[in-house]
C-alpha cells in the first residue's frame, strides 16, 4: 500500500487558549466629523520601555506623543517611539488620519466621510508576549463609528492580540453602513463602504450573508465565529475583470477578516452569479499556512466554491463538474516544469493555475477516498470540522507546526489539514501535477 505525504507542511492557529490572568492594555481612541485625525490614549497595566508601529509607513503619520502624565514628549525613531529605560504607564499620541486615508487605494472611490486605514499605520504599541492584549475603545462623535478586524466584546470594545498574520487588515472609519447578520455559529460583522453616488448598503449585505451561508453548508455551521467583513465599492476602477466582484481576500491579522471589492453599479443578481465571496469564505475553513504551502489552502477553497454553490442550488451539477474539470486540465498544463510547493512560492502572478488547481484535485482525491473508505459516514466537510474543533492545534498559536504528515487509513484531521489512504504517493516537492502519479 502507497500513501500520500505532504511533507514540511506548516500550518499556523490562529486562536489562543485563554487566560484569565492575561496582561490587558487600555486604549482609548477619538476621531471627529472631519476624519482629519485620530488621538489615542494608551493606559498601560505595567510600565513599558517599548512602542512601535508596525508598518514602516506609518511613522510618517504620527505627529505627535507624549506622556500622559507629565507631558513630556517622546521623539520617534523610524517605526518606535524613544521611551526612557524607566518605562511608562500611559502615552497620548496623535495619528494625521486623513494623510494616513490618502495613502490607501482603497479609499480612492470612497465618499468623504467614511475611509478604511489599516492599523498596521495607526496603532503604536508594546510587544504582546505572554497573552498580553489590548483593549480598544473607540469614541467618535456622534453618527460615527468604527470597525474593526478584531474580536468584540459585551460592552462594544474590541480585543486586539498577537496572532499569526498573512496582511494589513482594514479598519473602517465614519459613515458607513453597518449590519450583522446571524449564521449558525456565527455573528458576521459587515461594513458597507459609501461610494460618492446612493447604494443600497442593505442589499448587499444581505448577498454578503447569504453568500456566508452557503459555506455554512459544508458542516452545518460557519467556520468563524465573528469575522468582519469590509464591503469595499469600487466600480470599475482598475481592480480588476468585469466582474461584480473584481478582488476578495482573507486577511488574518489579530482576527479573521474578509474584504470584498464589487462594482456597484452591477445588479444584484450579478453578485449572486458570482464565485468571489464563496471562495474568500470558504478559506476561513482552513488555518493559515506558509507561504509555500498556499496552493493547498487556495485549492480547497477552489474545489469548495463549486461544492457549495451546488448544494446552494446556484449552479446544477454538470456546471460545477465542467467547472472542476476545466480547473484541472489548466492546472495540468500549468508551469508543468514546477512542483506546487515551488509553485506556491514562485507566488500566484507566476503560477496561478498550478497554485489553485492542483490543491483542488487533492482535495477532490481526500473527499473520494474518505467517503469510500468509510462508506459514506465520512468525509472533507467532516474532516474539516474536526480541524476546526481541534482544540489542541488552536491553543498552541504562534507556533509553526513542520511535521511530516503521513495519511493514515483512519481518516482523522490534525494540524496538517487531513489524514486519508489512498492508492498514489504525493510528494509535494516534485514538478508533477498532483493526478499525473
Amino acid at each position: 500500500m502507497r500513501t500520500i505525504i505532504i511533507k514540511g507542511l506548516v500550518v499556523v492557529a490562529l486562536v489562543t487558549a485563554a487566560s484569565s490572568h492575561a496582561t490587558e492594555h487600555q486604549y482609548t481612541v477619538r476621531f471627529d466629523g472631519d476624519l482629519d485625525e485620530l488621538h489615542v490614549e494608551a493606559v498601560f497595566a505595567t510600565p513599558v520601555d517599548e512602542m512601535r508601529v508596525r508598518s514602516r509607513e506609518g511613522g510618517r503619520f504620527l505627529k505627535r506623543a507624549s506622556d500622559c502624565e507629565n507631558d513630556r514628549s517622546y521623539a520617534k525613531r523610524g517605526r518606535h517611539l524613544e521611551i526612557p529605560p524607566a518605562g511608562t504607564t500611559c502615552v497620548a499620541y496623535v495619528v494625521d488620519l486623513r494623510s494616513a486615508a490618502a495613502d490607501e487605494r482603497r479609499n480612492d472611490t470612497l465618499a468623504s466621510g467614511n475611509i478604511v486605514v489599516p492599523p498596521a499605520v495607526w496603532l503604536w504599541r508594546p510587544p504582546l508576549g505572554n497573552g498580553a492584549r489590548l483593549v480598544l475603545r473607540f469614541e467618535p462623535e456622534d453618527g460615527m463609528r468604527a470597525s474593526l478586524p478584531w474580536p468584540v466584546r459585551d460592552d462594544g470594545r474590541f480585543e486586539m492580540r498577537r496572532t499569526p498574520r498573512n496582511a494589513q487588515a482594514m479598519a473602517a472609519f465614519g459613515h458607513f453602513k453597518y449590519f450583522t447578520r446571524e449564521l449558525p455559529g456565527s455573528t458576521l460583522r459587515i461594513a458597507v463602504m459609501q461610494p460618492r453616488e446612493r447604494i443600497d448598503s442593505g442589499a448587499l449585505a444581505d448577498w454578503v450573508h447569504e453568500t456566508a451561508a452557503n459555506v455554512s453548508l459544508a458542516y452545518g455551521r460557519f467556520p468563524d465565529p465573528s469575522p468582519h467583513v469590509v464591503v469595499l465599492p469600487v466600480g470599475r476602477s482598475g481592480w480588476g475583470g468585469d466582474s461584480p466582484v473584481p478582488y476578495g481576500r482573507v486577511v488574518r491579522d489579530g482576527g479573521q477578516a474578509v474584504e470584498l471589492l464589487v462594482d456597484e453599479r452591477r445588479p444584484i443578481a450579478d453578485f449572486r452569479d458570482d464565485w468571489t465571496a464563496t471562495h474568500e469564505f470558504t478559506h476561513l475553513m482552513l488555518p493559515l499556512v506558509n507561504r509555500q504551502h498556499r496552493w493547498i489552502t487556495e485549492g480547497f477553497a477552489q474545489y469548495y466554491q463549486n461544492v457549495l454553490l451546488a448544494r446552494a442550488g446556484q449552479y446544477d451539477e454538470r456546471r460545477a463538474w465542467q467547472n472542476l474539470y476545466e480547473g484541472f486540465e489548466r492546472g495540468l498544463n500549468s508551469r508543468p516544469e514546477l512542483s506546487p510547493n515551488e509553485a506556491g512560492g514562485a507566488g500566484v502572478r507566476a503560477a496561478t493555475m498550478k497554485i489553485y488547481w492542483s490543491g483542488a484535485i487533492l482535495a477532490l482525491k481526500a473527499d473520494v477516498e474518505l467517503r469510500r473508505r468509510s462508506n459514506g459516514h465520512d468525509s472533507l466537510d467532516a474532516a474539516l470540522e474536526r480541524l476546526r474543533d481541534d482544540v489542541a492545534a488552536r491553543s498552541r498559536a504562534l507556533q509553526i507546526a513542520r511535521r511530516t504528515a503521513t495519511h493514515s487509513r483512519s481518516g482523522t484531521v490534525g494540524g496538517t489539514l487531513c489524514q486519508l489512504d489512498t492508492s498514489v504517493t504525493l510528494s509535494t516537492n516534485r514538478p508533477i501535477f498532483p493526478d499525473q502519479v
